[in-house]
């Protein structure tokens, strides 16, 4: 009987601790920001924390967009994962239901053969009219009652079809959902990192080049801060329809985190990759922003771009390590540029570190 107060103690005090986390942090104390510094206050999501942490250390503060990315990537991802599960449930109880259905039309038929194997022996003995005329009655009757389970069987088993097939294409729904972000359309880092590891394997079966770029929306902070989130949110919707313009085939384009995109290119060089990344960064800058509310024009935002080709002895870690490397050194040398490491700037950056 103890249990339940202890519980209760811990549970407020985890309340107490996300309260007082948004107020620290003069956050709005909506469901979803209250949820966010639950589980942090809980501890047992590693990852979440892990990623708050370095937010903070690095920009003292939670932007509107950094929480909305911390609940999809971290907290909505575990709901679309119960959505799977009850999806999947639901089609084995559907397949339950058919071969329960297949057994009884299968105890039918067996009924009906052993009518039928007792008709003929009595049909072997028959010597009058009468006793004929009963037997092929009764044959009759069978062969009606077998037509009418049959049409029955054929019927359910006919909505149950439909049913999996509607509960399949559900299934595949709630998939893509969990492997896209919501803002931008784009993939996320989720199915990202699962894209480029298996394109990594796939690229050194083939011998064939691979190319990283990753992307970063300049001043983003200031932007974001200075016309508000939504604002915020079309800057980085923005970036995504420049970078969907400039993907083809096997190309692999997400948002990475916050004001981050990335870009896998398989089957291509680096001089190719970074003529790619040219026209990100041109398209970006080619658009000037407008409030949608009152027309007021906003300007136009840049990007920054680091671009690394794949080596024999890279890691997916070490990949992703030297694209950053050269966004950084796009950064420093004064943004809105395109940075590749074979350039010196990257050099220099590297040998800096």
């Amino acid at each position: 009987m103890t249990g339940a107060p202890d519980e209760h103690e811990r549970t407020l005090a985890f309340a107490e601790i996300a309260l007082g986390q948004i107020r620290a942090l003069t956050q709005p104390a909506v469901p979803r920001n209250y949820e966010i510094w639950y589980n942090y206050a809980t501890g047992y999501n590693a990852a979440l924390n892990r990623t708050i942490n370095q937010i903070l250390e690095r920009n003292g503060a939670l932007s509107e967009t950094d929480l909305g990315q911390i609940y999809d990537n971290y907290i909505a991802t575990d709901r679309l994962g119960e959505q799977i599960d009850s999806v999947g449930s639901r089609v084995l109880d559907e397949i339950k239901q058919v071969l329960a259905m297949i057994d009884a039309a299968a105890g039918s038929a067996t009924s009906y053969s052993e009518s039928l194997a007792d008709a003929s022996a009595e049909l072997d003995g028959a010597n009058d009219r009468d006793t004929l005329r009963a037997v092929i009655e009764r044959l009759m009757e069978g062969a009606k009652a077998m037509e009418i389970n049959n049409k029955k069987l054929e019927s359910s088993l006919s909505t149950s079809k439909q049913e999996i097939e509607q509960l399949q294409q559900n299934l595949a729904a709630v998939r893509i959902e969990s492997l896209t972000d919501p803002l931008t359309g784009l993939s996320n880092r989720k199915f990202f990192d699962a894209a480029l590891g298996k394109a990594i394997i796939e690229t050194r079966e083939k011998r064939e080049p691979l190319s990283l770029l990753i992307a970063d929306v300049d001043h983003f902070k200031l932007f974001n801060d200075k016309f508000g989130h939504q604002t915020g949110d079309q800057v980085l919707r923005l970036v995504a329809l420049a970078m969907k313009q400039n993907v083809k085939g096997q190309d692999i384009a997400a948002r990475y985190g916050g004001e981050e995109f990335v870009i896998a290119l398989p089957n291509t060089e680096l001089s190719s990759a970074v003529t790619v990344a040219d026209h990100v960064r041109r398209a970006v800058m080619a658009k000037e922003l407008m409030k949608r509310s009152s027309g007021e024009r906003l300007g136009r935002v840049t990007v920054s771009v680091g671009v690394a080709l794949l080596r024999a002895g890279d890691t997916f870690g070490s990949l992703i390590e030297r694209a950053d490397a050269c966004l950084y050194a796009a950064k420093r040398q004064g943004r809105n540029r395109v940075i590749c490491e074979t350039d010196p700037e990257a050099a220099e950056a590297t040998a800096a570190a």
